[in-house]
């Protein structure tokens, strides 16, 4: 990594909204795998700034997120996207109310960088500190911004309760939404998640990294009934996921297919069938989900996708549909707020912070931390 001149994403933000004298103003930073980010944001959900630092490039070349490249290329970027975000919210650290940063779970090297961060920030400023759990940011971001998959454009009010599909890194869950820090996980995975599957699919075709977006875009140019994959617990009751036998079938499937057939169409082909094989499994297990009885009587309103695995295209689409056949209203954060993000910790920073929980006394970062433990 080049440390003279970092690149820098400014995700911009609601300029026209500099936050009024009575909002609550908090900086979020995410550090916690392979992006170093902050955001303002203020309690009438307007983000007023945005700045990512993606690591994208420095781990491209192994196929993966190396964790000690990670750590360091975030000690190198995180001051830089600090200072950015407050001056594209036109802010100083004196306007800031509360200081929210993932203490957890993810990289811990990662993660201990952004706490150490907000931590010092919050000692020196005595700001309220909030310790975000990184799979709660990702959970209360639709409450910030949410759109339908049919038409981006529309602005979506997600109100508790909602059933989530969280898919995003190395977790695949169903979890019911009662409230902040209120969790019950419906299903899960026994196995892989769904972003793994997708990567690891990525690189046996080489692809590249990182292989969700990239299968996305191909199975977009597919044949869906090409080939077949499993569709593993399809089958049985309940609502957790499979996803290594529909990775195994495809490693076979590759092994005995003569490589002077694997052309570009094959692999569009091969993107499709096996995209379609895992929106095949997360819409049977929502249906599971939508018809368990602890979903049944809290009769949430709203289905929600979040995550990065959100920004799949097929997997919005089929969840949509599945929503409207349930009378349901269905809900996604933007695109650009679907990946880890400053804005997400800033927002569920700004909720926990009204909830009452800030950091009273030390605490230590955790690389695994339960929705279900908050």
């Amino acid at each position: 990594m080049n440390n003279e001149k970092l690149i820098i994403t400014d995700m911009g933000g609601d300029t026209e909204h500099k936050g009024s004298n009575d909002s609550i103003l908090c900086l979020g930073i995410e550090s916690s795998c392979d992006e170093t980010s902050a955001a303002i944001v203020d309690d009438n959900k307007n983000i007023l700034a945005h700045i990512i630092y993606s690591q994208i490039p420095e781990h491209q070349q192994y196929g993966g997120v190396v964790p000690e490249l990670a750590a360091r290329a975030h000690i190198l970027a995180i001051d830089e996207v600090i200072k950015l975000t407050l001056e594209r919210a036109g802010k100083t650290i004196d306007d800031i109310d509360v200081v929210a940063a993932t203490a957890g779970p993810g990289l811990i090297g990662g993660v201990l960088v952004g706490w150490m961060t907000a931590t010092g920030i919050s000692n020196a400023t005595h700001k309220p500190l909030i310790a975000v759990n990184h799979l709660e940011g990702h959970a209360l971001v639709p409450r910030l911004k949410a759109t339908s998959a049919s038409d981006s454009a529309t602005s979506i009010d997600v109100e508790f309760p909602y059933l989530l599909m969280l898919a995003s890194g190395g977790h695949c869950q169903i979890l019911l939404v009662r409230g902040v820090g209120k969790y019950e996980l419906i299903g899960q995975t026994l196995d892989d998640s769904a972003g793994e599957a997708f990567d690891k699919i990525a690189k046996m075709l080489g692809l590249g990294y990182p292989g969700g977006p990239i299968v996305d875009k191909r199975a977009q140019m597919g044949d869906k009934k090409r080939f077949h994959f499993p569709r593993p617990l399809c089958d049985k009751t309940g609502c957790d996921f499979s996803f290594s036998g529909i990775k195994t079938a495809a490693r076979m499937l590759l092994d005995k297919t003569d490589k002077s057939r694997i052309d570009e169409q094959f692999i569009n082909d091969f993107c499709a069938s096996f995209q379609a094989a895992v929106v095949d499994c997360i819409t049977n297990r929502l249906q599971n989900a939508l018809h368990d009885e602890r979903v049944k009587k809290t009769n949430p309103k709203t289905l929600v996708v979040a995550g990065g695995v959100a920004k799949n295209s097929a997997i919005r689409n089929a969840m949509e549909k599945l929503a409207a056949d349930f009378n349901m209203q269905f809900a996604a954060p933007p695109m650009n707020l679907c990946t880890d993000n400053g804005a997400m910790i800033a927002w569920a920073g700004i909720e926990n912070y009204k909830a009452g929980k800030t950091v009273k006394e030390p605490i230590a970062p955790r690389p695994r931390w339960p929705l279900t433990e908050l």
